[in-house]
């Protein structure tokens, strides 16, 4: 499966501070905080569902796999994405060992797996 996603029933808002500290003891932090739904609302787009882009990052393990396979930065920083679908509020990201996958790179396959681990482990605890 291509992604990792969870319901909570927190709220968008809590959903996102809750991530935050719990990426936090994985050594990575959020970059940057994209409120898809306010970007589209400004450029006059109607679309009115709750949806926030956490870009996420640990920079000793984009160090790491950048090291080995430059391609990798066209999958960083990583996303996780916290959205309402319907009265439920999702937590999800694409799998770093799928998209690793599509490079055919078996020597960053391992680092793929443990950063998927921790990120998945840091959505899970924020449910």
């Amino acid at each position: 499966m291509f992604d990792y996603t969870v319901v909570t029933s927190k709220t968008v808002e809590e959903a996102v501070r809750s991530l935050e500290e719990n990426l936090k003891e994985e050594k990575f932090g959020i970059l940057w905080n994209f409120d898809l739904t306010a970007k589209l609302q400004e450029k006059g787009v109607d679309f009115d569902i709750p949806y926030i882009v956490l870009e996420v990052c640990n920079p000793h393990e984009a160090k790491r796999v950048l090291s080995e396979n430059l391609l990798v930065g066209y999958f960083l920083p990583c996303k996780i994405v916290v959205y309402k679908d319907g009265n439920k509020t999702k937590i999800g990201l694409p799998k770093p060992t799928m998209l690793i996958e599509m490079l055919q790179d078996n020597k960053i396959k391992g680092i793929a797996e443990d950063i998927e681990i921790r990120l998945i482990s840091s959505i899970d605890k924020s449910v």
